[in-house]
C-alpha cells in the first residue's frame, strides 16, 4: 500500500483548499499514480509556531509502478503544478503532498539519500492519522508495529478534538 498525505490551506485558481486537493487528485493519473482511495477531509488547526489559517487534510491510498524516489518527485511536480513554493517550513501551503509509506519499505537503508519512509512524524500527527485510519485502520507502522487506530489514539485529545469532517470518503 501507498500513502500519501493531503493538505492545503490557501485558495488557488482552482478554489478553495478542498477544491485544491480535489483538483490535484484529478490531476494523479497524468504523472503515474492510480487514485485508489481517498479518506475524508477533515478541516484541521495549523500545526504552526504562528497564526494561520486552518488546513484541510486527507490521505490517498495510491498504486503506481514508480520507485519511492520516482513518486516523491512526482508528487513535488504536482505540487509546484499548483503553486507550492519550497522553502520556508510552517509557510501556507496550496498544496502538501507527503508520502507517508510505500509498501512498508523503511528506507533510507544505511547512509542512503531519497525519501524517509514511513514519514518521520507520522505517528505524531493527528491530521494525518485520523483520515488513516477511515481508510486504512489496520495499517501498521512499519518502524513501530503500532495500527494506525492505535497511533491515532495516542496523539493528544485536544489534536484529535480540533478536527472537522468535511467530506466522506471515496473511491479512485
Amino acid at each position: 500500500m501507498i500513502l500519501v498525505a493531503l493538505g492545503a490551506n490557501l485558495p488557488g485558481s482552482w478554489g478553495s483548499p478542498k477544491e485544491g486537493l480535489e483538483a490535484a487528485l484529478a490531476q494523479f493519473p497524468t504523472y503515474g499514480l492510480k487514485v485508489e482511495t481517498v479518506s475524508p477531509f477533515y478541516l484541521t488547526p495549523a500545526v504552526t509556531p504562528y497564526a494561520q489559517p486552518d488546513f484541510v487534510n486527507g490521505v490517498a491510498s495510491i498504486s503506481s509502478a514508480l520507485d519511492p524516489s520516482e513518486l516523491l518527485k512526482q508528487l513535488h511536480r504536482i505540487e509546484a503544478a499548483f503553486g507550492r513554493v519550497r522553502g520556508q517550513r510552517w509557510a501556507e501551503r496550496t498544496l502538501d503532498l507527503d508520502l507517508i509509506d510505500y509498501n512498508n519499505l523503511v528506507l533510507p537503508e544505511s547512509g542512503g539519500k531519497g525519501p524517509v519512509l514511513p514519514h518521520p512524524r507520522v505517528a505524531e500527527r493527528a491530521f494525518v492519522l485520523g483520515p488513516l485510519v477511515d481508510i486504512a485502520p489496520n495499517w501498521r507502522h512499519p518502524i513501530l508495529g503500532t495500527s494506525a487506530k492505535e497511533l491515532f489514539e495516542a496523539v493528544s485529545i485536544e489534536d484529535r478534538q480540533g478536527m472537522k469532517q468535511l467530506t466522506s470518503a471515496s473511491k479512485g
